[in-house]
C-alpha cells in the first residue's frame, strides 16, 4: 500500500478565546479524554509500566489523570480546549 502525503489542516481557532467559565468544563473534558484513552489501551491489553514498551504493551500514562505529569495533562487540556474553541468557532453556544 502506497503512503500518501498528508498535511494536517485543522480549522484555525486562534481568534477564539475561551471564556473563563469554560475552564472547569475544559478540565473535565481533558480528564475524560484521558479516561477514554486509558480504557481503550487497557481493552487492547496494555498495562502500567514505568517506561513505554510497545512489545510488552506497557505505558507510564496508564494512571489516574490526577497522577499524570503536567506535560501529559497539557496534551489532554489542549485537546479539550481546541475542541471547545472549534465548537464556538462553528457558531454553537455552550450553555449551562
Amino acid at each position: 500500500m502506497e503512503k500518501k502525503n498528508y498535511t494536517p489542516q485543522p480549522i484555525d481557532t486562534n481568534d477564539i478565546v475561551l471564556p473563563n467559565e469554560l475552564n472547569e468544563l475544559a478540565e473535565m473534558i481533558a480528564k475524560n479524554v484521558h479516561e477514554v484513552w486509558s480504557a481503550g489501551r487497557m481493552k487492547d491489553g496494555w498495562t502500567y509500566g514505568d517506561e513505554r514498551d510497545d512489545t510488552k504493551k506497557l505505558h507510564p500514562c496508564l494512571v489516574p489523570y490526577e497522577e499524570l505529569t503536567e506535560t501529559e495533562k497539557e496534551y489532554d487540556r489542549n485537546t479539550s480546549q481546541e475542541t471547545l474553541k472549534l465548537i464556538m468557532k462553528l457558531g454553537f453556544k455552550i450553555v449551562r
